[in-house]
Parts: structure tokens; C-alpha cells; sequence
């Protein structure tokens, strides 16, 4: 680990004399040294403070709450930066880093992801920067300032760029004399962890909760000795296992240092078959789907009952990967959402499903990389999903991965979960608009081989560029015409009306690009399935059972005073 915290990089210097006296010379055998003073120059440091974010954002500010401290990926340690453009906000994160004067200090730092961009402000003399395109690895970003005779501290930060996607940062480095703030000691590795105990249990999955310990970033949890899951909070969910069957859990906590020893095991067993939640609320013939965000990233932070009641369908936004291949888990992100509790989660859930809501759970987003391309992963997704269901109570799945699915496999998940969930099972999906833009892609042949089971594929108009409609012409996102014309390559294609939603951003900083108003959904809304508002490009026939209408998210919309929701909820109520 080339993390500098808690060391010093030290150069080697050559010492220097320091003649305090009268150099006398007596004979050509002896030479004398009067008041001879050997010294060396401080030894450079790491001026940056939680240089590896190790501490989260501890330290750094970063613009429109664009940044946030992610486990995934990093260079080092456990922990980097993840900060997200929106709109007019470039994702800045910066630090005051104390410097002194007249001195000369090499700033570097590891990015990954989207354009990054590295400098430093209020030098004194020469500000600098240095910056690099998108980049699927690790890469360094490398610069170097002096400071002025009178500064005593500058500005370091980074930044992406506006509509590309988010970029990581990790070990940043402001290299130089130590200009006062120091580096802070390097972590130790925490104690194990106390108090585990198991909670509810299903056919399939073993609730977990231990006491939290200093100095732990992680925990990583073990099933009969091997792992089975991590968490960065006090509780995890164990999925995958056999109904009725005894396990020996254990937990043990991580940071940069190291991992603990393991806690004080437990056993619990699995529920008996036949325990499982009955069917859900009906899904409306027209309904809204909203994706709720089980993270921070600028958006208004909710909780599940702050969802307007204009949702019929609200996503949680997503399910964890595991490293079991295919396999999913769930953790509340309870301190990005203002100390959201697991028990206030669960019992919001019930309480919108007593408003007559589904309440699903979404697979996969633009970093997901959840695996199903073979019959081990297939019956590991729809075990862990449906272990999630039971746990949590939600009524279905939404499959959002962006990073590509196996058409032949995820058909044999979808009908693995279904089988054990019944015919109460709400099944969404929100591919992009390149997915869906032949019936031989694999997203088009999933959702036609789920036909009779699927509820609705909620496809994102957004993000993609100019994109052929069903009549061979090229439209441009943004506009009517492009809903309509790209809708309409579904509803011929083989789904049926019902199955089919327009999914749009919420606002104009939901996403990259291809925001368009309300008006223009409810117009786009209007042409399919009446024939009137349309644009140049106006379908064939019309189809008045459509389903309604997506949005991300239902945070950005809460942003947005709930603009989207008040025009686009009631205008799909009221479709034919």
C-alpha cells in the first residue's frame, strides 16, 4: 500500500557543515574544525489530510453534494471518492491544505472513472492544474506548485466535467515541507467486533446486527467460516442458504490497517418452507414508476413515505452484488440517508403497501455488476431475490443493468423467482434506449421470453443521443418524436401496450442529457395513446391501454419541488 498516512516519505539528503569558528590549519597531518554543526532539512510529508477518504469526507468539501466516500472501486485502502456532475456542477472537491512559504510541493493523485481534473489555488504565485479524459483504470494525475513568501496554506481539489459521467479519486498527495497541520497517525486494526446476534429469517436468509467499533470503515461477515457478505454498517442480511437448515455466522471489522480477528460465533436457522409474503397490491392500468435512492448524491434525501402518493411503483435503488456470482443482498445506506433506521425502512414499506403501493427492489443501476450468464447465477438471483422479498416484503424486481445481461439466463431467473413468488410478482425493467432498439438484443429477448409474467419495461429516453425510431428516421432525445417514435419499436416489436412506460428524468440534473418537461411526457403520453399532441412523427395507431410513465429519481424530483410527479401523475391517471 503506497498510502503515505501515518508515515513520512522521507528523502535522503546530504548533510551539510556549518563552520562556527576560525579553520585553522597546523600541520599537513592534522586539520582542525572549530564549532563543526552537522544538519539535515525536514523530511517531506503528505500534507493532505484523509488523503484516501478513508475517513469518508472528513476534511473535503465537495460542491452540490456531489461527492461521496464509495468501497468501490479503490487504488488503496478501503475507501475513495465517487463524485458525480449534475447540470451546471462540475463535482469540485477541495481541502485548505497548510503549506508554508517559499517552498516547493508535489500534489498527485489516482482517478479513475470520467474526465478528472487535479489542482491547486491560492498559491501565492502560480496556480496549476492537470486533468485527464475518462479512464476504465487507475490512473495519476501529477503536478507541482511553490508557494509564495506569504502563504501559509492553498487550496487543493478535483473536479470532473459537466455532463460526463462521475470520477473517482483516491491517495491524493500534496508532497512537501510540513506546513503545520501534520499528518494524521495511520489507522490501527480494530477490535472484533461484539454483540452479533441474528434477527428475522426467512426460507433463504438470516438477518444479522453486532455493536460498531472504532475505527472500522467495513465488516466482513462469515457463514460456517467462509465469507458470505461485507457491510459498512452494524447489520447485514446472509441470503442464498436452505430452508431449515442451522449456520454458524461470525463478523469481523475492517479498515485501511487491516482486519480484525473474528467475533464470538453464533447459530441460527432458516425459516421452514411455506413462510413467504402473499401477493402485493395490483399494479394500476396506468401507473408511474419512481426509483427511490438508497444514497446521497446531491438529490434530496428521503424516506420511503416521502414518496408522493402520484408512485404507484417505487424502486429501491439497488440491491448490493455479492461475491457470489448472480447472487444479490441489500444494506440500507442509513448514514447517507440522515440515520434512516432499518426498522423505519421496513415499516414504511408496509405502510406504503397499505396505500395501495408496490414497493420493488431495483438490480443493477450504472455501476451494477451483478453476473447472471450461467444456471449457478440464475438460481443464486432468483434465491437472493426472493430471500429480499420475504425479508423486506417487497413485491417484486426491477432489472436495470446497464453493464450487459445474458438474454438465455436471466429468462431462467426471472422464471426460477417467479415460480416461488407467484403470480403477485411485479416484474419492471429500464434498459437504455440502445436495448431495446432491435428485438434481437438481449434486454428485447428477455423481456418477449417473460411476456406472460412481465409487468413493465420502463425504458430510459435518456442519455443516449439521437437514436432510430420504429419509421427508420433518426430523432434527436429531447423532443416528443423521440418518445413516441422509440416507444413505438416496443409496441410493434412484440410487447404488449400495457407493458410499456416512458422513462425520463426527473430533472435536468437527473441526468446527463435528454431531460424534457412534464408537458412533453404527458404530450408523448397523449399521441400513443389517443393520437393528439404529437409531433412530426405520429404512430400508425394508437394504444390506449399504455402503462403510464418512470422517472429518475423520486429524489431529483423532491429536488425539483415535485414538478414532474404533480403534471405526469395525474395526466397518467387520467388516460383512457
Amino acid at each position: 500500500m503506497e498510502r503515505s498516512a501515518g508515515r513520512s516519505r522521507r528523502r535522503r539528503r546530504r548533510s551539510r557543515s556549518v563552520l562556527g569558528g576560525t579553520l585553522a590549519v597546523a600541520t599537513a597531518a592534522a586539520l582542525t574544525v572549530t564549532g563543526l554543526v552537522s544538519t539535515a532539512q525536514a523530511a517531506d510529508v503528505n500534507n493532505a489530510k484523509n488523503a484516501g477518504f478513508e475517513s469518508g469526507l472528513a476534511n473535503w468539501t465537495c460542491s452540490g453534494g456531489s461527492g461521496a466516500a464509495v468501497s468501490s472501486p479503490v487504488r488503496s485502502g478501503t475507501s475513495a471518492l465517487k463524485a458525480t456532475p449534475a447540470g451546471q456542477d462540475n463535482a469540485k472537491c477541495s481541502q485548505s491544505v497548510k503549506v508554508k512559504p517559499n517552498s516547493t510541493y508535489a500534489l498527485s493523485s489516482w482517478v479513475q472513472g470520467g474526465y478528472a481534473y487535479l489542482g491547486a489555488s491560492g498559491t501565492g504565485t502560480t496556480d496549476v492544474s492537470t486533468w485527464t479524459p475518462g479512464s476504465s483504470s487507475w490512473t495519476k494525475l501529477s503536478t507541482t506548485f511553490t508557494t509564495g513568501a506569504n502563504t501559509t496554506s492553498v487550496t487543493v481539489y478535483t473536479h470532473g466535467w459537466y455532463g460526463q459521467a462521475a470520477y473517482f479519486a483516491d491517495d491524493i498527495e500534496v508532497t512537501g515541507p510540513d506546513g503545520g497541520g501534520g499528518e494524521e497517525p495511520g489507522p490501527v486494526i480494530p477490535a472484533a467486533p461484539a454483540g452479533l446476534t441474528a434477527g428475522a429469517t426467512t426460507t433463504s436468509s438470516v438477518a444479522l446486527s453486532w455493536n460498531a467499533v472504532s475505527g472500522a470503515t467495513g465488516y466482513k461477515v462469515y457463514r460456517n467460516g467462509a465469507q458470505a457478505t461485507t457491510s459498512t454498517g452494524t447489520s447485514a442480511t446472509v441470503t442464498g442458504l436452505t430452508a431449515d437448515t442451522a449456520y454458524e455466522f461470525s463478523v469481523s471489522a475492517t479498515n485501511a490497517a487491516g482486519e480484525s480477528v473474528k467475533s464470538a460465533a453464533i447459530s441460527a436457522r432458516t425459516a421452514k418452507e411455506g413462510t413467504g409474503p402473499g401477493p402485493g397490491p395490483a399494479v394500476p392500468k396506468h401507473a408511474v414508476t419512481g426509483y427511490w435512492q438508497n444514497f446521497n448524491n446531491g438529490a434530496a434525501v428521503q424516506k420511503l413515505t416521502d414518496v408522493p402518493a402520484d408512485y404507484d411503483i417505487i424502486a429501491v435503488s439497488f440491491a448490493d452484488a455479492t461475491p457470489t456470482p448472480g447472487q444479490v443482498t441489500f444494506n440500507l445506506d442509513t448514514a447517507g440517508l440522515n440515520g434512516y433506521t432499518d426498522a423505519q425502512f421496513r415499516a414504511d414499506i408496509k405502510t406504503k403497501q397499505a396505500q395501495g403501493k408496490n414497493v420493488i427492489i431495483s438490480i443493477g443501476g450504472e455501476l451494477g455488476t451483478v453476473r447472471v450468464d450461467n444456471d449457478a447465477s440464475a438460481t443464486a438471483f432468483a434465491n437472493s431475490v426472493y430471500a429480499l422479498m420475504q425479508d423486506y416484503g417487497f413485491n417484486g424486481v426491477d432489472i436495470d443493468l446497464e453493464n450487459g445481461l445474458n438474454a438465455t439466463y436471466m429468462t431462467k431467473a426471472l422464471r426460477q423467482l417467479s415460480a416461488k413468488a407467484g403470480s403477485g410478482l411485479v416484474i419492471t425493467m429500464a434498459p437504455q434506449t440502445i436495448d431495446m432498439q432491435s428485438t434481437s438484443g438481449e434486454y428485447f429477448k428477455t423481456a418477449l421470453n417473460i411476456k406472460d409474467i412481465l409487468t413493465v419495461v420502463n425504458m430510459q429516453y435518456y442519455n443516449s443521443g439521437s437514436m432510430l425510431g420504429c419509421d427508420g428516421k433518426v430523432y434527436s432525445q429531447g423532443s416528443v418524436d423521440f418518445l413516441t417514435a422509440l416507444a413505438c419499436i416496443q409496441l410493434e416489436g412484440g410487447l404488449d401496450p400495457s407493458q410499456v412506460g416512458i422513462g425520463v428524468p426527473a430533472s435536468t440534473r437527473g441526468a446527463g442529457s435528454g431531460y424534457v418537461a412534464p408537458s412533453i411526457v404527458n404530450a408523448a403520453l397523449d399521441c400513443l395513446t389517443k393520437g393528439t399532441n404529437c409531433g412530426s412523427f405520429k404512430p400508425s395507431k394508437t394504444y390506449p391501454s399504455l402503462r403510464g410513465a418512470m422517472t429518475w429519481s423520486t429524489n431529483w424530483d423532491a429536488t425539483a419541488g415535485f414538478a414532474w410527479s404533480k403534471a405526469v401523475g395525474p395526466h397518467v391517471r387520467s388516460l383512457p
